[in-house]
């Protein structure tokens, strides 16, 4: 059931206040077309924006991260650790990876998806159980989003980093045609329908704090 209450919004405290975001993932998910996307919405929005991404693992199935901080006068676009405020996560193991960036208040959008690494892979290491019931128990603001699910229900799995732009769309307080005009804007047009699609699914999500 999609609940009919307005989620709360992260970044209440409009441009007045920095908030600090971080996009996690592995290569070819499209962590970096998301975080480019959100930048361009921000600054429609007045928001300053600074962003810094690690390039050199981006290749598919390598950890790849990008930091964007939005305010109404961003200095730095390195985030300290224990300063983030969102974390949008496009994979489960990943999200454990960037944990001493958050606080207590954070918020967590993680993916409910498992991509093996080279060393889990390869029967090195194991891949590691129970990490939305752990999630859960460190941080009260933890919320689990069937990405891929809604990528194929939208009509391209490769829509997935839509997706959870639209999840995130539902917690800062920048209007809906920001996010609409810049999707026509900076995807091809013959995905537009695809991605407008896999956006409002994303949007309309109940997003429930994971359970136990």
């Amino acid at each position: 059931m999609i609940s009919q209450t307005e989620p709360q919004k992260i970044n209440k405290g409009g441009n007045n206040k920095t908030t600090n975001l971080l996009f996690v993932g592995v290569g070819g998910q499209g962590v970096l077309v998301a975080s480019k996307i959100l930048v361009e919405v921000l600054l429609k929005a007045g928001f300053d924006v600074k962003k810094s991404e690690v390039h050199g693992m981006a290749q598919r199935g390598e950890s790849v991260v990008s930091q964007v901080r939005f305010g109404q006068k961003v200095y730095s676009p390195l985030i300290k650790k224990g300063e983030g405020d969102i974390l949008v996560s496009f994979e489960q193991l990943e999200t454990l990876r960037y944990l001493d960036y958050l606080h207590q208040e954070s918020f967590i959008l993680f993916n409910n998806q498992k991509i093996l690494p080279p060393s889990v892979s390869m029967g090195v290491e194991d891949y590691p159980e129970g990490i939305s019931e752990n999630l859960k128990n460190k941080f009260k603001n933890t919320f689990m989003v069937e990405g891929i699910q809604m990528a194929r229900q939208a009509g391209n799995i490769r829509s997935l980093n839509i997706v959870l732009l639209g999840v995130l769309s539902r917690y800062l307080t920048i209007d809906e045609k920001d996010w609409v005009n810049t999707l026509r804007e900076k995807l091809p047009a013959a995905l537009a329908e695809v991605n407008l699609k896999a956006f409002n699914l994303g949007r309309e999500f109940p997003t429930e704090k994971t359970s136990g």
